[in-house]
């Protein structure tokens, strides 16, 4: 662990903001842009195809869709839907991967718009290999078609207006979205029909997600407050530093930029963890320690909070599985940690040249689960310096527990044969 030389799986044309991986697919969307400026940066969602090659992962450019003057600043993915947040409107389109035996000519009118400047393609050791310059993305067994269904309005900031987050419900019945404007929007997916609109914060909501039984959302503010909600109802407000004297109210604040939340609990079916980021409100020049805390999904009562290094956190991920649990930084560095005990498992410092904006597990079922190779976890981290980066975890190795209990069994005859040689009639 530490500082070491990562090659890039995949660098776009533009600052990238989000990624996802689609389970049924194994399709890595990722996003960004440089907004509505006129910098010559476009913006666009760019459709991979994750390969796994003699242990190395690499990524190739299957479609990529322009989306106009708007960066994609978050997305949540429910079935083959995309919720892209833009701006202050949330942009529904769903995607459909299909077949193709000849190359194919993006359309921007239609929702192609080409290669957008050249993106290169990385393996896994940083060799990279030359993507087209033209507007032509060529494939010979895939494509991927992108229609737009519509938008909803999700920040009403008279100034500025900004989409921080975006969800969909566990069984794809809601879609939940928090503003700059410190308002939650709740909706009925898929008519689209308004169910819930209230001010859950003074200020921007960094994060929001709702639980699988759709009984409570959880809001992550910039007034250090971290919230739980029913429906608009607040139901209570979460204390991660009780237990810790020398810390005050508002020394800390809440954290968790559009990852998960809510985690299963391997091993505990029906059983919830929430998992929350605490970064200090101000940077001294010897910065403290940010903290990463693990609820209890019902009673929203701290469990365990340890300390997550010096770094200020940006991102946070978690498993499929629930298992592990991934951090990105404002500097560049990506760590993964033990759900269950918030031990670090790998870290590598500065892995981007600047703040890392999202992570993504690889799932370990379906499609992902055939480009995991010999790793136990695999996260894509993304950051405005344009690039994705793979980050592996192989698999630990244990000894069998009866190889275990046979070794104890001979060192203990061993010790008692040397006792009985050493001291005659000892036994």
């Amino acid at each position: 662990m530490g500082r070491k030389k990562m090659g890039d799986l995949y660098r776009a044309p533009f600052p990238l903001y989000t990624v996802h991986v689609h389970k049924e697919t194994g399709l890595v969307i990722t996003a960004g842009g440089g907004g509505a400026s006129k910098t010559g940066i476009k913006n666009g969602i760019h459709f991979l195809k994750l390969e796994l090659d003699s242990g190395q992962h690499t990524a190739t450019l299957l479609h990529s869709h322009d989306t106009n003057t708007r960066a994609t600043m978050n997305m949540a993915i429910g079935g083959d839907v995309m919720a892209a947040g833009q701006d202050g409107c949330c942009s529904l389109m769903r995607f459909v991967l299909g077949s193709t035996k000849e190359g194919r000519k993006t359309d921007t009118k239609q929702g192609g718009g080409g290669d957008q400047g050249g993106p290169r393609r990385r393996g896994g050791r940083g060799q990279a290999s030359s993507a087209r310059d033209g507007a032509e993305t060529r494939d010979d067994s895939s494509q991927v078609l992108v229609q737009e269904l519509g938008e909803v309005c999700s920040d009403l900031s008279p100034t500025d207006a900004l989409q921080k987050c975006v969800r969909f419900s566990s069984d794809l019945s809601l879609l939940l979205t928090g503003g700059a404007d410190g308002h939650v929007r709740v909706w009925e997916y898929p008519a689209l029909k308004k169910k819930l609109d209230f001010r859950a914060h003074e200020g921007e909501i960094e994060d929001l997600d709702i639980s699988s039984d759709k009984k409570h959302i959880v809001t992550v503010g910039r007034d250090f407050a971290c919230c739980v909600w029913r429906e608009d109802q607040l139901a209570m407000g979460l204390r991660w530093h009780d237990n810790m004297p020398n810390i005050t109210d508002k020394m800390y604040r809440y954290q968790a930029c559009r990852q998960d939340i809510f985690a299963k609990v391997e091993d505990q079916p029906g059983a919830l963890r929430l998992y929350t980021v605490q970064i200090p409100h101000k940077r001294d020049r010897r910065p403290p320690p940010c903290y990463v805390t693990k609820w209890e999904g019902q009673s929203f009562l701290p469990l365990l909070t340890k300390p997550c290094g010096r770094e200020v956190i940006s991102c946070l991920d978690i498993s499929d599985t629930g298992t592990f649990l991934g951090l990105g930084t404002v500097t560049g560095s990506v760590a993964i940690y033990i759900a269950f005990s918030l031990q670090k498992l790998y870290y590598v410092q500065e892995a981007h040249g600047i703040v890392v904006t999202d992570l993504a597990f690889l799932p370990a079922l379906g499609k992902g689960q055939r480009v995991l190779g010999n790793n136990e976890a695999a996260m894509l981290s993304v950051a405005v310096d344009s690039r994705c980066k793979m980050h592996v975890l192989p698999n630990r190795r244990f000894f069998p527990m009866w190889l275990v209990l046979l070794l104890c069994g001979l060192l203990v005859v061993g010790v008692v044969l040397l006792l009985q040689h050493m001291f005659p009639g000892f036994i």
